[in-house]
């Protein structure tokens, strides 16, 4: 399918994980036609995208346990045709600004973390410890392999001797930029570790003329962003597979 017959149908939409579809980064389309299509859902890492004219059978080839509507009435055909096998929720969006990010104080989280522990680049041993184990496949997973990842990604990670603790990467990429993924083992969580993952990576971006783009699952989610510099822009609705 070719990719400018279908970015109509996103038009307007700030959101990263359709920027590297129709940049042809990462992800794939499913359109109501080939040739003129007037709906389509992208599809990328756990989400899908609808947009254009809501379309019963498109909403029914939902191919990713979260699905994002474009308005009210992607919604509600949504509701209809997945009814009691989805759950409505809400994540929210972060608003992009490039000039926001004080450097400093993310230096200063970076130094503060703690010397029993190392903070690394993600190289090949730490991308294999993060898709080995369930709580950090996420940082790496959208990636075809290290060789994938270690020219198109880039993430952060805190090691415990020699135990993979915390990470921030990227889960996926677009021109110019990433969208950011943090993931905390559980039995190391409200420790900080975030915190410094997170700093650190967008220190990475900038160094790279890279844009760190945020997108929140909860309000925990919005609060660290919050601290790393970023603004609430609004919340949006979604509905998780159940």
């Amino acid at each position: 399918m070719i990719l400018s017959k279908v970015a109509p149908l996103f038009t307007g939409w700030d959101e990263t994980l359709i920027w590297s579809c129709l940049q042809g980064c990462m992800g794939y389309i499913i359109a109501d036609d080939e040739i003129s299509p007037s709906a389509a859902q992208i599809v990328i890492g756990d989400f899908c995208f609808f947009a254009g004219q809501p379309n019963e059978a498109l909403v029914k080839k939902a191919a990713a346990p979260i699905i994002v509507p474009q308005n009210e009435e992607w919604s509600n055909l949504i509701e209809s045709v997945w009814n009691n096998k989805i759950q409505k929720s809400l994540r929210y969006a972060i608003k992009k600004e490039p000039n926001v990010f004080d450097v400093q104080k993310l230096t200063e989280y970076v130094q503060a973390l703690d010397s029993n522990y190392e903070l690394k680049l993600i190289d090949e041993y730490i991308y294999h410890k993060a898709m080995d184990e369930s709580w950090s496949n996420d940082l790496c997973s959208q990636f075809k392999g290290y060789d994938d990842y270690n020219i198109r990604g880039l993430g952060t990670a805190v090691i415990y001797n020699g135990k993979l603790i915390a990470g921030a990467s990227s889960y996926t990429v677009y021109n110019g930029g990433i969208e950011i993924e943090i993931d905390t083992h559980p039995e190391f969580r409200q420790k900080g570790f975030a915190t410094v993952c997170g700093a650190k990576l967008i220190l990475e971006c900038l160094n790279r003329n890279l844009y760190p783009s945020w997108d929140a699952h909860d309000l925990c989610s919005v609060g660290l962003a919050e601290k790393l510099g970023y603004h609430l822009d609004k919340p949006y609705t979604v509905y998780i597979m159940i």
